[in-house]
């Protein structure tokens, strides 16, 4: 079989600090701010479907897939969605921290 990625391979998304999602089991990117997605983290964590990706930093995105697992992102859901329907982003993964966010861009 061949090594090289063929139409029937995943397609792989960078949801930062060299972690990657197959693009197909992605059903949300959400913000982890609300009420009620505090609480769809927590009981994954209570099921052990929590997937913590964000290698000791804030987390910024909540990936959720068709599996019920529930992936940490430290990088904007903005970002994760310009890769998941693959525009290129010029953004850094980690923010200016001399610059507030949304200012300077």
């Amino acid at each position: 079989m061949s090594r090289y990625r063929t139409s029937s391979s995943p397609r792989l998304i960078n949801i930062g600090f060299g972690n990657i999602v197959a693009a197909d089991r992605v059903i949300a990117i959400v913000a982890p701010d609300s009420a009620p997605i505090k609480r769809i983290i927590q009981e994954a964590r209570e099921r052990g479907v929590l997937i913590d990706a964000t290698v000791g930093r804030r987390t910024r995105a909540v990936v959720i897939t068709d599996s019920g697992h529930v992936v940490l992102s430290a990088v904007q859901p903005e970002t994760v969605a310009h890769r998941f329907i693959g525009r290129d982003v010029e953004e850094e993964e980690l923010p200016d921290p001399e610059r507030p966010e949304g200012f300077g861009r």
